[in-house]
């Protein structure tokens, strides 16, 4: 396992009870590196979203927790928030929740020539997702998958 992989891990055990006692859904942990320094993230939503003081309750808690623990050997920035509507989707929850409605699938290497579909989530499985248009169906190899998220139409 990875460092970054073994610090994501040991968060979510941390930030689990402090997300539960808020009525919260940890969504992800990610620890980056990004333009020379690292970045340890937690994204957390709820039903209609989370609020500024949301994030902030459970940032002061999970700071004194990570400097009590003090188990990530680097200096890094701390950041609790929304995932935000264009997040992917990583988990089983994710996948589940977004069942039946449309999901944007961006790909590493094209199939028949393309690299980007849109469609309803039709199924999925460790393995594959499939997606449904108005004229067929695509299954994507979830190794292939570099993206997929909500589709958002923002026509009025």
């Amino acid at each position: 396992m990875k460092k970054s992989e073994s610090y994501e891990q040991k968060c979510e055990e941390l930030l689990m009870p402090i997300a539960q006692k808020h009525q919260l859904e940890l969504v992800d942990v990610e620890y980056v590196k990004e333009a020379g320094s690292w970045y340890l993230r937690a994204y957390l939503d709820k039903e209609g979203g989370i609020t500024i003081g949301d994030c902030e309750a459970v940032s002061r808690e999970l700071s004194d927790l990570l400097d009590k623990e003090d188990f990530i050997q680097d200096s890094y920035i701390l950041e609790v928030s929304s995932p935000g509507l264009d997040r992917p989707l990583k988990k089983e929850k994710d996948f589940e929740r977004s069942m039946g409605k449309d999901v944007e699938v961006r790909l590493f290497q094209a199939v028949n020539g393309c690299k980007e579909y849109t469609g309803a989530l039709l199924s999925y499985d460790k393995d594959t997702v499939t997606i449904g248009t108005e004229d067929r169906e695509q299954t994507f190899e979830r190794k292939n998958l570099a993206l997929i998220r909500l589709a958002f139409d923002f026509d009025f």
